[in-house]
């Protein structure tokens, strides 16, 4: 061993030539496991691990030789991953090689890396790369995850410049069913959110890349940390789950305690910390329009129900509500969650809620969720008069404009709102007479001093007809002057040119005030309604009576009477016609003018 580094020195240059040298001719297979079983059998064959190396890239020249590398560089490595451990003096002859051994190690677990995030590597070598990969991760420390491994592999597939698809349905399908594999996939994103955006000031950065380049990096980067993230499997927080771990110590990183296997409670209190902390880090990106409709379509379903404490989503989804349009609709789902079963309090909830309600809604992607979380959010009996009778307002306002699948669906929330909130049933059928008071003045509303309605009875005020008070630009509905309107737009509905909006709203002329005779419309009836579901609808729909294309009597004249007052039309009976009703007599003449056209001719 005296002079092994001398040896290595020695070989430190040699290796490399030789290889760059044999790796410009595409070596056989046999040559590739020649080398390998050297390799295997005897230290003296140590060279002939730079080449084997070399062998292993996202595009090899022989497929098949790059696995058989692959494969025997694991055999190789696999039984010295606890003497690779460098202690001692720097100038021991063991010590020398133990640090040369691990610089061969970290280039090895970098290159399986590389080809199996990569998209240019063919699907058999990504499977068996990211296989041996995984059983580093899994077999080092003494069955101890080995979390740095594993960091890198996560840490290069959400900075990786090309598709990710295949490396992330590999581990979807062979590894993320692990609880330790999710636990420490959620670790890796949380350290790996937490500098996406700051890469810019990262010192390895080159000169060349400006600001719209690292945009354009960052963006990417965000992308693929959402995949991965949604990626993971929902936990299974049941008392019943039963966790299956990839590593024998599962998610203890210290080995002494593996003695001790956390209960199924501490596994999931500590799987919950670790998604919640990964996915509070991804949710502070400024991240693209695109990717925050998605979060925001999903939260509710994929996130909420598995944090640790899920009102501190308060601020992301508070903040998303308030930016309006589709991001405030795709918003409510979560908010509605925390305001019914976690406790937050949104003062201004009802007024954004109001705000909400323009023609566009109705023709938004995810309007079904919209409009069932607005009829569930307006189901309180709580709520106030004015409050209903705003939005039975606006949405009546707004049948004038929308769809016929709109009209339906406001037809049916307006339905309801009545049922709930008998208060408001005078917006249908207005009695001023009986609301006059002995000296005129009407009885009813108040105003305080910011101008809000506050009592819950109409008021009669003098109007000039056709003068509709309420205020549809008002954004408070408190300050809409919805009390003191009516739902004029629901009875001009009945004249819809659209038979099933006309028939529909129908259903507003009983008596909703009788809870024990009508029943709630369900809204998720309507609310994916769209042209072609109103026109399949009427085209299946089957009718008594329909309209003729012709009369059920011959009629006697061109017009009526009634059409032409004072003329009088009748039909003469024509005497050269047959009981066939042919004309003999214009026939005759027609034959006669012949016959004289002919004897011109010959003459």
């Amino acid at each position: 061993m005296a002079s092994l580094s001398s040896k290595k020195s020695r070989n430190e240059k040699s290796p490399k030539k030789r290889g760059e040298k044999r790796n410009k001719e595409a070596l056989t297979l046999d040559e590739v496991r020649k080398l390998g079983n050297e390799l295997l059998s005897s230290r003296a064959h140590l060279n002939n691990l730079p080449l084997l190396l070399s062998l292993l890239s996202p595009s090899p020249r022989s497929l098949d030789a790059a696995l058989e590398a692959m494969i025997s560089l694991q055999s190789f490595f696999l039984p010295l991953l606890s003497e690779m451990k460098s202690t001692g003096d720097d100038e021991d002859p063991e010590t020398v090689f133990k640090t040369w051994l691990k610089e061969r190690f970290n280039e090895f677990m970098g290159l399986l890396v590389e080809v199996a995030v990569s998209s240019e590597t063919d699907e058999a070598l990504k499977e068996v790369v990211l296989d041996a990969l995984m059983d580093f991760v899994k077999l080092g420390k003494n069955g101890s995850f080995q979390y740095e491994m594993y960091h890198n592999l996560i840490k290069s597939v959400v900075h990786s410049a090309s598709p990710i698809n295949d490396v992330l349905n590999l581990l979807q399908s062979k590894f993320f069913k692990y609880a330790d594999v999710c636990y420490f996939t959620y670790t890796s994103m949380e350290k790996i959110t937490n500098f996406i955006d700051t890469k810019a000031t990262e010192p390895d950065m080159s000169s060349s890349d400006n600001e719209e380049q690292l945009k354009v990096k960052n963006e990417a980067a965000i992308r693929n940390a959402y995949s991965v993230l949604s990626g993971v499997p929902p936990l299974d927080l049941s008392p019943e789950a039963n966790y299956e771990m990839w590593s024998e110590h599962g998610i203890s990183s210290k080995e002494g305690k593996a003695s001790t296997k956390p209960s199924t409670s501490v596994i999931a209190k500590k799987l919950k910390l670790r998604f919640t902390k990964a996915w509070l880090s991804f949710l502070k990106l400024p991240l693209p329009l695109d990717v925050y409709k998605e979060v925001l379509a999903t939260l509710h379903q994929n996130v909420i129900p598995c944090m640790s404490n899920p009102a501190i989503l308060c601020d992301f989804l508070t903040r998303s509500y308030d930016i309006g349009g589709v991001i405030s609709v795709m918003a409510l789902s979560g908010l509605f969650i925390l305001m019914t079963q976690h406790g937050l309090e949104y003062p201004k909830f009802y007024e954004k809620l109001y705000t909400l309600l323009t023609p566009s809604v109705f023709l938004a992607k995810h309007r079904a969720v919209f409009f069932q979380l607005l009829d569930s959010c307006l189901k309180s009996s709580y709520l106030p008069a004015y409050l209903a009778a705003a939005f039975a307002k606006k949405l009546s306002r707004l049948a004038l404009s929308v769809p016929p699948s709109g009209a339906l669906m406001i037809i049916a929330l307006t339905h309801n709102l009545l049922r709930r909130h008998p208060s408001i049933n005078f917006l249908v059928h207005w009695e001023e007479e009986e609301n006059k008071t002995a000296d005129g003045s009407g009885e009813g509303n108040e105003s305080n001093d910011d101008g809000k309605e506050t009592a819950y009875k109409p008021v009669n005020h003098k109007k000039r007809s056709g003068i509709d008070p309420f205020n549809n630009e008002e954004k408070d509905p408190a300050k809409s002057n919805a009390m003191r309107s009516s739902l004029w737009e629901i009875d001009s509905l009945r004249h819809h040119h659209t038979p099933a909006v006309s028939r529909f709203v129908a259903s507003l002329e009983n008596d909703l005030t009788v809870k024990a005779k009508t029943t709630e419309m369900k809204v998720s009836d309507f609310s994916s309604g769209s042209y072609a579901t109103v026109f399949n609808d009427e085209i299946r729909r089957r009718i008594k009576q329909v309209p003729l294309a012709f009369y059920r009597t011959t009629p006697t004249s061109l017009f009526s009477e009634s059409d032409f007052p004072g003329w009088t039309f009748w039909s003469q009976p024509d005497e050269n016609k047959t009981e066939n009703g042919v004309e003999m007599k214009s026939i005759a003449e027609e034959i006669d003018q012949t016959n004289v056209k002919r004897q011109r001719v010959e003459a």
